[in-house]
């Protein structure tokens, strides 16, 4: 039983117990926890179109958790993904509204590098703070949090405010249909080959180059990969930009894709929950492509949770946190029962 076998064992195992305590939290409050799960599996993937439904939340939850792993591989604990989506979204705004009448095929392509470098330099500064003065990357990218959300607000009020606005919710002037890749439906051929295109540079990255090798050394003994000879400021810099990038990119898709418009605090669960999605899978790139589909069932079954249990939206969030919970936690029973399938596994 390899080492990945047994990782996605615990994860399993993890989340089946934080459904659980789920399930008793919601009984208890007075719902009913069978509905409540037949609710969520027919909202994700049993009724007609799930699948579909899954897909639009995971594909780009998918290329921001990718960027995570990258990161977190490396050993830089980057949780500004939402931060950094937010600034990716933004300048591929920016851009759409300055080449507003220009050709499709020149406004895309320059949106799509506009948001994948608006991601990278917010994740650029913490990034530097980290490697030349030794400041906690997770203070600084969780600030980065919200002071992107902070210019989000400000740019959907004021530069790129939506003049025929209702004012209930600040937002954008909405994108030109010819520079949309997909319908408010979330789901194209554009935005499925971009997700493939991302997993198989980011799995080509991580296990068939020096970068990806010394990245996981360096995330486990830095001090090993430095007495190689490697630089580590150079993967922890790169790791920090490809984290940004992706993230940066998953924005301009919503923005350009489903969304069409940038609007005050939209999908703010999005960078926290990619994290999520990227520790699950135990920082696997193929995991995280079906860990990624899961959490975009779970997405996909919140529009239904009110409906067909009477659970509000929200409950799909405390799904989350307590999976989190679980996956973050170290279980001493879980590794017992884990060494003792290993055991079995090995004598069989």
């Amino acid at each position: 039983m390899t080492d990945r076998i047994v990782s996605v064992l615990r994860a399993i195992v993890f989340i089946g117990i934080g459904l659980a305590l789920c399930g008793v939290i919601f009984e208890i409050a007075g719902y009913s926890a069978p509905l409540m799960f037949q609710s969520i599996a027919d909202g994700a993937f049993l009724r007609s179109g799930a699948l579909g439904h899954a897909l639009r939340w995971g594909l780009p939850l998918f290329i921001t958790a990718v960027g995570v792993a990258i990161s977190f591989r490396a050993g830089y604990f980057n949780i500004g993904a939402q931060g950094q989506f937010y600034m990716g979204a933004i300048a591929a705004a920016f851009v759409a509204e300055w080449l507003n009448g220009w050709p499709a095929m020149i406004v895309i392509p320059a949106c799509f590098v506009a948001g994948m470098t608006g991601g990278a330099l917010w994740a650029l500064w913490p990034g530097l703070l980290r490697l030349k003065s030794g400041a906690d990357e997770v203070i600084t990218t969780l600030m980065g949090n919200f002071l992107a959300s902070l210019v989000l607000v400000y740019v959907t009020s004021g530069p790129l405010k939506d003049p025929s606005g209702s004012g209930q919710q600040a937002s954008s002037r909405p994108l030109d249909a010819a520079y949309r890749i997909s319908t408010s439906y979330g789901l194209s051929p554009t935005i499925v080959a971009l997700a493939v295109l991302v997993g198989v540079l980011m799995w080509l990255l991580v296990n068939r180059t020096a970068f990806g090798v010394l990245a996981g050394l360096a995330g486990r003994n830095p001090t090993m990969v430095e007495w190689q000879g490697a630089r580590i400021w150079r993967i922890g810099l790169a790791s920090f930009l490809i984290s940004g990038a992706l993230a940066g990119l998953a924005g301009t898709i919503e923005l350009m894709g489903p969304n069409g418009r940038l609007a005050g605090g939209f999908l703010p669960g999005h960078g926290f929950t990619a994290i999520l999605i990227a520790l699950v899978a135990g920082l696997s790139v193929a995991g995280t492509a079906f860990v990624a589909l899961f959490f975009g069932g779970l997405a996909s079954a919140a529009l239904f949770l009110p409906v067909m249990a009477g659970l509000p939206s929200a409950a799909i969030d405390i799904i989350n946190a307590a999976i989190a919970l679980f996956i973050t936690a170290k279980s001493g029973m879980i590794d017992r029962i884990v060494k003792f399938g290993r055991r079995a596994w090995t004598r069989s």
